[in-house]
């Protein structure tokens, strides 16, 4: 999902993603095609609608009257994460108030499935017949574990790409092409050591933040840490120490940059040239477009080492409470329908979880001036397609925050990494002991 700044406990505040050109209106797409046969008796229905963020989903419910005039989409937008969430969790706690369609981001999509008992089951609507339409693992996130209940139909994505400058890396005589660059970086060894060449030949850091190294290797496991059960396996998940090793080693190394996420220093730098490389995800292209004007048509995008991650993202789930149930279902698989979400990229940026929006030409044609007139569409399309599923865990976003809390007194106190960690995963420990 395409967000305006926002940051709550969750640490996810996705920014504005900018848009990319306008699109001309094509003809609806199924489920819920216009056929020019449509019946205008149809008793009148309003479906309230809670949304998040700046999507256009307005627009397209506007479109939606050409399929079912009789349907009115009545939408309540907050731009705000975490109060868009309370008040669903305050609704469907009290029994009233809450909305036809709801629109849930993956942050908080762990405590909403433990209300599962409050929303319509999508597979009783119909959704098992378009679950093939999406990327595996998106649909999966919002599955039961045995894929019997599923909450929400999947809406956009934001699988992780390397955003970096291309002048920075000419200065160092390293590849700029995007195919180069990915050969020169294929691996977490190779990027490090690239990494190393880069800060010997330009003085300047390689990367802008351990975070978001800890994420790019992080979420390249099949587990984080909480398995399906909820209990925490993050000092046994090799992945994660692996993430949390190669990130200590990086700070050690110098190659890292000590900025932090969303602050005025980062953005200066993401202008100036602070550093050569972002691991981000896709949403993060509109983000680095109004941080680093001066920069226009210096950055490009390329493949992660080893495979992409995914941060973000959403899903439209129906309460039980909605005494419209079937016209909210035919509606949201309709928005969601690769004609919907091909006009939701092109006019928002809302990155498609229809693989097969990938091979429309109105997607991969599409050009971007900033980063060089390169078809960046088509990047974040390959990362997409080589996401794993991942399962967060309710506890996810606290236990992150600890983990990275140490890689901060490595950075900024000059801590021991393996005492830093020794002191996370007790802090971890005590966490779900109290929770």
């Amino acid at each position: 999902m395409k967000w305006l700044k926002t940051w709550g406990k969750t640490g996810t505040a996705l920014l504005l993603a900018a848009a990319v050109t306008a699109c001309s209106s094509t003809p609806a797409a199924d489920p819920g095609k216009a056929t020019g046969n449509e019946t205008k008796t149809d008793k009148p229905v309003e479906l309230v609608f809670w949304s998040l963020g700046t999507n256009g989903y307005e627009k397209l419910a506007e479109e939606y009257k050409a399929v079912k005039p009789n349907v009115t989409i009545k939408i309540q937008n907050t731009s705000d994460q975490t109060v868009h969430h309370n008040n669903a969790l305050t609704a469907l706690s009290a029994g009233k108030g809450a909305p036809d369609i709801f629109m849930l981001e993956i942050a908080f999509l762990e405590k909403f499935m433990e209300a599962k008992d409050k929303f319509n089951n999508l597979n009783d609507l119909g959704a098992g017949s378009i679950k093939g339409n999406y990327l595996d693992w998106k649909w999966k996130q919002a599955s039961s574990v045995d894929g019997k209940f599923q909450l929400g139909l999947p809406t956009d994505v934001g699988p992780t790409v390397v955003y970096y400058r291309t002048d920075l890396l000419e200065q160092a005589g390293i590849p700029s092409k995007p195919e180069d660059f990915a050969k020169e970086i294929a691996t977490w060894d190779k990027f490090a050591e690239t990494a190393r060449k880069f800060k010997e030949k330009t003085g300047k850091t390689f990367v802008d933040m351990p975070d978001l190294v800890f994420n790019a290797v992080r979420d390249q496991g099949s587990e984080l840490y909480y398995n399906n059960n909820d209990e925490f396996i993050g000092d046994k998940n090799p992945q994660v120490k692996k993430a949390y090793d190669y990130t200590a080693k990086a700070i050690k190394e110098g190659w890292v940059g000590q900025n932090t996420l969303w602050t005025p220093e980062w953005a200066k730098e993401t202008n100036t040239g602070g550093f050569a490389v972002m691991l981000a995800p896709a949403w993060m292209s509109g983000v680095i477009k109004g941080n680093a004007k001066d920069a226009a048509g210096k950055w490009r995008i390329t493949q992660m080492p080893e495979g992409a991650g995914n941060w973000g993202g959403s899903f439209l789930t129906i309460p039980k409470e909605s005494k419209n149930a079937k016209e909210a279902y035919e509606f949201i698989s309709w928005l969601v329908s690769k004609d919907g979400q091909l006009k939701s990229y092109i006019n928002n940026g809302l990155f498609p979880s229809i693989p097969a929006v990938y091979d429309d030409a109105k997607f991969k044609d599409l050009k971007d001036p900033f980063f060089g007139d390169q078809a960046i569409s088509v990047q974040f399309a390959q990362a997409a397609k080589s996401v794993k599923p991942l399962r967060y865990g309710k506890l996810h976003d606290g236990t992150d925050s600890i983990v990275k809390e140490g890689l901060r007194n490595v950075l900024q106190k000059g801590g021991d990494p393996a005492a830093e960690w020794d002191n996370a995963i007790k802090k971890i420990k005590e966490l779900n002991k109290r929770s």
